[in-house]
């Protein structure tokens, strides 16, 4: 097999992730290749829609909240994920059992032997008569079962019940608490479940080469190899350098390795930083930066915002704003070069012209 070193899976992950060159996409086709993005934040995955899109306008992004062509849900890892619609109500169904084992590993015992179609009807009923955040649902459902603890009975629901966070929250520009209403009767759709192996497929056309553990990793789903297997047919093996075997479609994209990159703002959950086993595909060389120390523990919590720049992550981020005025503080973990400074700095400059038009704004780069 043909090995990939790290440079090439980069670039190889950078092109499906929409960040060689920004997409002249609509957003929900950007959101289904990407299979949603990771959005447990109200707003900051604005910021991943900005950096892979032509022109972005984030008033319509919302727009397409509130007219229900994307919803926010848990899905992969139970983590909140932006789906389009039919997505949303294909993987959902897919990533139930991760979601339902996360959640009862947690809360199961608290629930005291509640019976979980007693409870999702309860719960139901309570969420179509009108959307409620999850400590109001727990108080309501614990009328029902005083046995059983408040918060253990809403994310018991939330994992039975699929369940949308509805508009305003997420919508930009307005704020809005978590509020739940069934994923169903809020798409007036029923959902129906993706093949496992289409699953696969997807997450190689978006974030491939990847091995195995790549795919369990982002997905949450465990006994994958035999679903990797039965696609070898239809797909090419590469080795990577720590000699795993790594998967990809055929005809997706592999760039040459000395493709140059433009320098990226990356937000806080985004997808590229979190979504395989084997990270440093985004690192560069591990031994010359403690990433650790700058945020970056690799155990799927909270990530910095950070710069790619040459295509590795290089850099931390932070906005702060003072009567009118927007700073951007870029923190290297290296010396960047004139030409990449100037890179940063112009793409930074564009960022806060996203993030806060009507602010006078700097960018201070350290």
């Amino acid at each position: 097999m043909t090995e990939l070193p790290r440079r090439a899976l980069n670039r190889a992950t950078l092109a499906r992730q929409l960040l060689l060159e920004r997409a002249d996409l609509p957003v929900p086709a950007a959101v289904a290749h990407l299979v949603g993005l990771q959005a447990q934040t109200t707003h900051t995955w604005y910021v991943g829609l900005w950096t892979r899109l032509a022109g972005l306008d984030p008033v319509a992004v919302g727009a397409l909240l509130e007219s229900r062509e994307l919803v926010r849900l848990p899905v992969m890892r139970s983590t909140i994920h932006l789906l389009t619609a039919a997505d949303a109500l294909a993987l959902r169904p897919l990533t139930q059992a991760p979601i339902e084992r996360s959640t009862m590993g947690q809360f199961g015992r608290r629930l005291n032997g509640v019976a979980r179609e007693e409870l999702v009807a309860a719960a139901r009923a309570l969420v179509e008569e009108r959307p409620l955040i999850a400590s109001e649902l727990g108080r309501s459902l614990a009328e029902r079962f005083p046995a059983a603890d408040p918060t253990a009975l809403a994310q018991a629901a939330r994992a039975w019940l699929p369940m949308v966070q509805v508009p305003p929250r997420g919508v930009w520009g307005r704020g809005g608490r978590a509020m739940q209403a069934p994923l169903d009767s809020w798409l007036g759709r029923t959902p129906t479940v993706l093949a496992v192996r289409d699953l696969v497929t997807r997450y190689l056309a978006a974030f491939g080469p990847a091995s195995v553990r790549d795919v369990q990793t982002w997905s949450g789903l465990t006994r994958l190899a035999d679903v990797l297997d039965e696609l070898r047919p239809t797909l090419r093996s590469y080795t990577g350098e720590d000699g795993a075997e790594l998967f990809d479609l055929p005809d997706a994209p592999r760039p040459d390795p000395d493709t140059p990159t433009p320098a990226r703002f990356l937000y806080d959950y985004d997808n590229l930083l979190l979504s395989h086993a084997d990270r440093r595909r985004m690192f560069g060389n591990p031994g010359d930066t403690d990433y650790a120390a700058h945020g970056f523990t690799g155990d799927g919590n909270l990530q910095p915002a950070s710069v790619l720049v040459n295509g590795f992550v290089a850099a931390t981020w932070t906005v702060a704003r003072e009567r009118g005025h927007a700073r951007l503080t870029v923190r290297c973990f290296r010396k960047l070069t004139r030409a990449e400074r100037t890179e940063v700095t112009r793409e930074g400059a564009a960022l806060l012209a996203f993030l806060h038009p009507v602010d006078d704004h700097d960018v201070w780069i350290g």
